[in-house]
């Protein structure tokens, strides 16, 4: 028999699922997945991946450089914040939807929480802000932390990776 249990849209999800899995409602496959432990090397792995997705879409570079940004920050912030006591996983989903890239950073850790020991200066969510069209905060499935952005390309991406 199945174990499951009801995520916050109410759709069952058995437990011990891949951080990487999408909420049933939003039922995508994403266009670039990965999940690394959060290691503040494995940031430029990401960035590396993100830069490589954008090289493909052939994205403008400072749109693209404006999404390596913002993924480098979020990815920072799971290295500094998220596994106060040891390392956890830190995963990125991206997916493409016409003209917008949505990306979601995700962590297993404590959650988005004020820390007045902090090594940064408090700046990288502000400046994810500025530089997506939109930026969420929020809890997943199995309440991991999730950072979500999106991005305005610029124009269409169709099937084949070119711009309309």
């Amino acid at each position: 028999m199945d174990e499951t249990e009801p995520n916050e849209a109410g759709v069952e999800r058995a437990p011990g699922h891949a951080m990487s899995e999408l909420d049933e409602s939003r039922r995508t496959a994403p266009d670039l997945e990965i999940t690394l432990p959060a290691r503040a090397e494995n940031v430029a792995v990401v960035r590396h991946a993100v830069g490589g997705l954008g090289d493909v879409l052939e994205l403008d570079d400072q749109v693209l450089s404006d999404i390596k940004l913002a993924v480098t920050e979020a990815c920072t912030n799971v290295v500094v914040h998220a596994y106060p006591d040891g390392e956890g996983p830190m995963g990125l989903r991206a997916a493409i939807n016409a003209r917008r890239l949505s990306i979601v950073v995700a962590d297993r850790g404590r959650g988005i929480v004020p820390r007045p020991d902090s090594p940064g200066l408090g700046l990288g969510l502000p400046l994810i802000a500025t530089l997506a069209e939109s930026l969420e905060l929020g809890t997943g499935h199995d309440q991991q932390t999730e950072v979500r952005m999106t991005f305005d390309l610029g124009a269409e991406i169709i099937a084949d990776g070119v711009p309309t």
